[in-house]
C-alpha cells in the first residue's frame, strides 16, 4: 500500500530525487518527419505541450497530424533535474510523461490540437490512465502564454460538461505554465515508430469534442 501511495501522490520538493545537470542524449532528427527533435527550431513554428498517459502513445497521436513540425517526449512538471525513466516510474520526481508537439500555426491551430488531446485519453482518472498508474501518468496541458491557457480553459469547459453528459466524473487535468521539459532518453523518442508491437495503453472516452 506504501508503494501505490507513493505512485499517485506528488512528492515535496525535498523529497524529490536530485537529478543531474546532465542533459540526456538523443538524435537530433524526427524517426518519422525527419524534422529536429531539438531546438533552434523552424522560425514561425509554435509549441505544445501535453501529458495523456503513457508517452509512447501519445506522441504517435501528434505526429499524425498534418501541421505538426516535430514531436518529442519527455518529462516535465516535476522537481528532478534531466530525471531518468526509471527515477520517473519511482514516483519520486513529480514528472508527468509529456509530449512536446512543435507545431505551424498556419497549416494547424491550437484549438485542432486541444481537440486531438482530450479525445485521445480520459481526463477524468487523476493520477493513472487506464491501467498505466502513477503521477507520470496524469492529465495535463502545460501552457507557452496567456492564449493558450485561455483556449486550453475553454475547450476543458466545454468537453467537461460532454462528459458529464456521458456519465463520467469531473475532469482531473491539470492546466498550468509550460514548466522545464526534459527530453527522454533516445530509445523512448518515436518509440512506436521504432517498435510498431510495442505498448500502447492509450484510450479515449469516446465523447466527441467540439473544439
Amino acid at each position: 500500500m506504501f508503494g501505490l501511495d507513493r505512485k499517485i501522490e506528488m512528492p515535496a520538493p525535498d523529497q524529490a530525487l536530485p537529478g543531474r545537470t546532465q542533459a540526456m542524449s538523443v538524435a537530433n532528427r524526427h524517426f518519422v518527419l525527419d524534422t529536429p527533435l531539438l531546438p533552434p527550431f523552424s522560425e514561425g513554428m509554435q509549441q505544445a505541450l501535453f501529458g495523456l498517459g503513457c508517452f509512447w502513445g501519445a506522441e504517435r497521436k501528434f505526429w499524425q497530424l498534418p501541421g505538426v513540425y516535430t514531436t518529442a517526449v519527455g518529462y516535465a512538471g516535476g522537481y528532478t533535474r534531466n530525471p531518468t525513466y526509471r527515477e520517473v516510474c519511482t514516483g519520486l520526481t513529480g514528472h508527468n510523461e509529456v509530449v512536446l508537439v512543435v507545431y505551424d500555426p498556419a497549416r494547424l491551430d491550437f484549438t485542432a490540437l486541444l481537440k486531438a488531446f482530450w479525445e485521445a485519453h480520459d481526463p477524468t482518472q487523476g493520477m493513472r490512465q487506464g491501467n498505466d498508474v502513477g503521477t507520470q501518468y496524469r492529465s495535463g496541458i502545460y501552457c507557452f502564454d496567456d492564449a493558450q491557457r485561455a483556449l486550453a480553459e475553454r475547450s476543458r469547459d466545454g468537453y467537461e460538461r460532454a462528459l458529464e453528459d456521458a456519465g463520467y466524473p469531473a475532469i482531473t487535468t491539470e492546466i498550468l505554465d509550460s514548466p522545464v521539459f526534459y527530453y527522454a532518453e533516445d530509445y523512448h523518442q518515436q518509440y512506436l515508430a521504432k517498435n510498431p508491437d510495442g505498448y500502447c495503453g492509450l484510450g479515449g472516452t469516446g465523447v466527441n469534442c467540439v473544439a
